[in-house]
């Protein structure tokens, strides 16, 4: 475990919606010496530098110094920052130790922790089953779900429950330590982040860190109905409990979606092993109504339904939300930045289910041009010129649905900014 108090710490990557600041707030209470480095300028980073107006650290925004990083006694990476990043590279070879957030977490945890992945559904699902183990334990929800639990150390019990969503990012920094939780679920296994992790190889092995270093007495918990997830059963030193939507009693859920049948279907298969029942599992998501982003109902007038799945951004997602709903009435938008990933199963299933396409962002014009004999294809100069064009469309009964599969990078700065931009206009 690397110890922080009276150690000089660089937190690489604060990010613009605040990643790190409360790893740098904890760092701080437990008495480091911080230097807060991003290789983003001031102007970019003002609202997040603001939060830590309060507190001793140094920033080093825009003029990022390797001096911070070879002269430090730690280094705690953003999980964005891919660990080939030439300043940790300068730390490595001055021999400065490198950690994460979450590996600081995971090192002081006290209760036992669940690990839950997946190129989709990983939210959703450690969401739910938060929910489940709290029927039994009191349970903690946190990492990639959008909350640090170190501040909450000193509230976590032994017998408690920790529930951690983790990103390949996160896997991928863990792998160097050879942790992997007791308890692990994989939702389904794609191909995303390729920028980032190399290739898909790479991205996959990523992922396999969930349960590459467990223990025989372990459980890896997977979903049988996906190729990828499943698949990693082979790499299994631990049980394997596999969950699929065949032969399993469905739950009564309030958020649509094959896929949240199976995301319910996991988490519980994830709770049962822990001694929580079908029923209590019931009760305890009977009133979820998902996330932020993900199939979120945000309006509904005139007998129209207006869906946010922002987060949807590769292709298979966005067919997931397009199969939550009835053939022959969603007017879906689709499109962003262009990942290079294959687009007929996309254009397939628009084809024979939507009753209209609204393309968007830089691959607006290829999609629109790839299902140019369908009827309703339109290709929009924007996300505002889609919704307009929505409403001329849709009638009472039609479901207007943003699940683009693509990434927003190309005209937002995240999923979340282009999912408020959709709310937003739904409602006005």
């Amino acid at each position: 475990m690397q110890e922080v108090s009276g150690k000089r710490v660089t937190v690489f990557g604060l990010g613009r919606f605040g990643g790190g600041i409360n790893v740098t707030r904890w760092l701080t209470e437990q008495g480091a010496e911080v230097v807060v480095a991003d290789e983003d300028s001031p102007e970019k980073l003002a609202d997040s530098v603001a939060q830590l107006a309060d507190l001793p650290v140094q920033f080093r925004l825009g003029n990022v110094r390797e001096t911070d990083f070879t002269q430090a006694d730690l280094i705690v990476a953003s999980p964005a920052v891919p660990p080939h990043n030439i300043f940790l590279a300068a730390a490595r070879a001055a021999d400065v130790a490198i950690t994460t957030e979450i590996r600081l977490f995971i090192e002081r945890c006290p209760a036992p922790i669940v690990g839950v992945t997946g190129t989709k559904g990983k939210s959703t699902t450690t969401a739910m089953l938060g929910l489940m183990l709290n029927c039994r334990f009191t349970a903690h929800v946190g990492g990639n779900i959008g909350g640090s639990l170190l501040a909450k150390l000193p509230e976590i019990q032994p017998a408690d429950r920790v529930v951690l969503e983790l990103s390949s990012y996160m896997l991928a920094h863990l792998g160097e330590v050879r942790w992997s939780p007791p308890l692990a679920l994989v939702t389904m296994v794609g191909a995303d982040h390729l920028d980032w992790h190399g290739s898909r190889e790479e991205y996959v092995s990523a992922k396999k860190n969930i349960l590459r270093f467990q223990k025989p007495d372990d459980v890896a918990v997977l979903c049988a109905d996906d190729p990828g997830a499943s698949g990693l059963a082979a790499d299994a030193v631990g049980r394997v409990v596999k969950y699929a939507l065949a032969g399993c009693r469905p739950f009564e859920l309030r958020i649509p979606g094959r896929h949240n049948q199976l995301n319910a279907q996991g988490a519980f298969a994830a709770a049962r092993c822990a001694g929580v029942t079908w029923e209590e599992a019931q009760a305890a998501i009977a009133d979820f109504r998902g996330l932020p982003h993900r199939l979120q109902l945000v309006h509904e007038s005139g007998g129209v339904r207006w869906y946010n799945d922002s987060i949807a951004t590769i292709p298979q997602a966005a067919v997931a939300a397009l199969e939550s709903f009835e053939s022959g009435r969603v007017i879906q938008i689709i499109g962003g930045k262009d990942k290079h990933l294959p687009i007929g199963p996309l254009c397939d299933a628009l084809l024979s289910r939507a009753k209209g396409v609204l393309c968007i962002g830089s691959t607006g014009e290829m999609l629109a041009q790839a299902m140019k004999s369908g009827k309703d294809i339109h290709e929009c100069s924007s996300l505002a010129a889609a919704v307009d064009q929505a409403r001329r469309i849709a009638v009472a009964g039609d479901v207007v649905l943003l699940s683009p599969g693509y990434p927003s990078q190309d005209q937002f700065v995240n999923f979340e900014q282009r999912g408020e931009m959709f709310s937003r206009l739904a409602r006005e």
